[in-house]
């Protein structure tokens, strides 16, 4: 997940692309970098680490040319220094990008194969010189772009210019966001809306697989074959309120759209990435790991359904047995704690009064407690021998979201530590498995952009009598989590169910006013599954299923199909969920519920 902005215009655009990357480094913070036009080449500045980095460095440069592009980045391909840091420039073409190409590997041999010097160790660089190939045999930037759009594969969004058209620039988008905005005598290109609303608030959202090609102030918006398509400009009405929401008309909604974010900031103090490595930075000694027998699970609600995906991930990777308990069973029932376990505690806030009661318990008995939490010096934060934090940011909304997928991720990190624990060091999938942790940020974004069906879907789904939510193995919490953020948000009954447990009890419920919500990713319970949801069909349930890729078993069983970018199955409940947040809060929304503050529910639960 990375920040870009793109300017053409009157002013100095050394000022405006900084102030709009200003806006936007929350996106990413390992490295920032501008080109902009200077006696008729892009003159680039780069820097390692945070923006402030790179506006030392610009504070003494001075620009003569009116259009430049800015970028900050979060790293994915390539270690997180200046020869990597956007933007990448290649013959007089310059760009910025978001995401990730996926056929990487094979653009880039092919590439080599044709004597191409590599700048840099990322994806990215790639694509300028893709573009710069065409050209060089005579196109020109827009004709370039069109013609390397096929080519890539991937979620990706990308703003391009070339010296030779020094008052255009292209952008192109598959999955991450990527904004247009429209001054009178100027035109900005952003990730994001902060980035423009000081300048205009006349925006053009660009959709997959569109081009918007800029000339001057000029905006005309095409397919990817050319075609000029019909795009309305749409106006922004900030209010001070939704300033503080940046944009967003409630507070869940920006958090679910921070997700990415927060999973990758989740993520960072624990990756090698010069190695692809895991060094998870947690007070637990390697020998206590290596003899670790058992490990206990424990919270409430949200952070329960994390706890029970977080079993399968240990288990399935690590083959430690783990129980998962809410935490005020587990505090009552008198709990056996074998001396080699490790308890692991959720809490969002750190202050779930249950949870803390828990964490006591465990301390009672000598066994060591790991605290999941996202404020640090809360209670639980404070009590736990050894802690993990969230970094997910401030979180507004009762119904948790970003909390979540932040815990998911450091479960992940937390199962891959203790398999390479329990193998002596040394785990063959662990490079693999880090390229999915590095991959999922820019996977949530291509996720978001379903955002709209769920908004106009709403409509009828809110008529629903009922919501069965159902999934095997890892995808079950996930169903779990997704009934319960619908019960949190738009009061309606809603279920989850081990998908394997249709016939014994739920199918009775189904009927054509039954909404049937299945998570069915190609995993290896795949087939299953899909006879599962046969069942469901069968008896006139009105079925949207989630799944991995082009499915077109799935998509004939379904009255609506999402497909979802494949990933490993460990990482698939972060892909999974986010349908299901958004299916709540667009239900929710449209009943004309109090989204952030639903009704008898309290953020941090501090008493029993």
């Amino acid at each position: 997940m990375c920040g870009i902005v793109g300017y053409y215009g009157p002013k100095d655009p050394k000022e405006v692309i900084v102030n709009g990357l200003r806006a936007l480094e929350y996106r990413g913070y390992d490295s920032a970098g501008v080109a902009i036009l200077h006696q008729g080449e892009f003159k680039r500045v780069r820097a390692e680490g945070k923006l402030v980095h790179l506006e030392e460095r610009l504070k003494e440069e001075v620009f003569d040319g009116h259009l430049g592009i800015g970028h900050t980045r979060w790293a994915t391909h390539g270690l997180p220094i200046e020869r990597n840091a956007h933007p990448h420039c290649v013959d007089g073409v310059s760009i910025v990008h978001n995401g990730i190409i996926e056929n990487y590997a094979e653009l880039r041999e092919s590439l080599r194969a044709q004597a191409v010097n590599f700048q840099s160790d990322t994806d990215s660089e790639l694509v300028a010189h893709l573009i710069a190939q065409q050209i060089k045999v005579g196109k020109n930037l827009l004709s370039a772009v069109l013609e390397v759009l096929p080519q890539l594969e991937g979620a990706y969004s990308i703003l391009a210019v070339s010296k030779d058209q020094p008052n255009e620039m292209v952008a192109f988008k598959y999955g991450p966001p990527l904004i247009v905005g429209l001054a009178s005598d100027a035109t900005l290109v952003a990730s994001d809306i902060q980035a423009i609303v000081p300048h205009t608030r006349e925006v053009i959202f660009l959709e997959d697989q569109e081009v918007a090609h800029i000339c001057g102030s000029q905006v005309q918006i095409l397919d990817s074959r050319g075609e000029e398509r019909s795009r309305t400009p749409v106006h922004i009405d900030w209010t001070q309120e939704r300033a503080e929401k940046q944009g967003y008309p409630h507070f869940m909604l920006k958090e679910i759209f921070e997700q990415p974010r927060a999973v990758a900031q989740a993520l960072a103090p624990h990756l090698d990435l010069e190695n692809h490595r895991v060094k998870l930075k947690v007070e637990l000694e390697e020998s206590f790991l290596q003899s670790l027998e058992r490990v206990f699970i424990v919270g409430c609600g949200t952070s329960f359904y994390a706890a029970m995906a977080g079993e399968y991930m240990i288990e399935g990777l690590a083959r430690i047995p783990v129980e998962v308990e809410i935490a005020s069973e587990f505090r009552y029932r008198n709990p056996i704690l074998p001396a080699n376990s490790l308890v692991v505690v959720i809490s969002q806030s750190g202050e779930t009064a249950d949870t803390l009661a828990a964490l006591r318990l465990v301390k009672e008995q000598g066994v060591r407690a790991l605290s999941i939490c996202n404020v640090p010096n809360s209670s639980i934060d404070r009590e736990a021998q050894a802690h993990l934090y969230m970094n997910a940011g401030v979180e507004i909304g009762v119904a948790s979201t970003k909390a979540f997928v932040s815990t998911l991720a450091l479960l992940n990190l937390l199962a891959i530590s203790l398999a390479k624990a329990k193998s002596g060091g040394e785990l063959k999938a662990e490079p693999d498995l880090v390229q999915g942790l590095l991959s999922l940020p820019s996977h949530m974004e291509t996720v978001l952009v379903h955002e709209k069906f769920f908004a106009e879907a709403a409509q009828t789904l809110k008529s629903f009598r009922g919501f069965l939510y159902m999934g095997r193995g890892i995808n079950y919490p996930i169903a779990l989590e997704g009934a319960l953020k619908l019960k949190e948000l738009a009061y309606m009954h809603a279920e989850g169910y081990a998908a394997g447990e249709m016939k014994h009890g739920p199918l009775a419920l189904i009927d054509s006013e039954m909404a049937i919500i299945m998570l069915a990713p190609k995993d290896g319970l795949y087939e299953k599954t899909l006879s599962n949801l046969e069942e469901a069909k069968a008896r006139g349930g009105q079925i949207i299923s989630i799944g991995s890729g082009d499915d077109e078993r799935l998509r004939q069983l379904s009255q609506h199909y999402l497909a979802l970018p494949q990933t490993h199955w460990m990482m698939m409940p972060l892909l999974e969920v986010i349908p299901l947040q958004l299916l709540a809060y667009h239900v929710a929304e449209s009943l004309g519920h109090d989204v952030d503050q639903p009704r008898n529910l309290a953020k941090s639960v501090t008493v029993e």
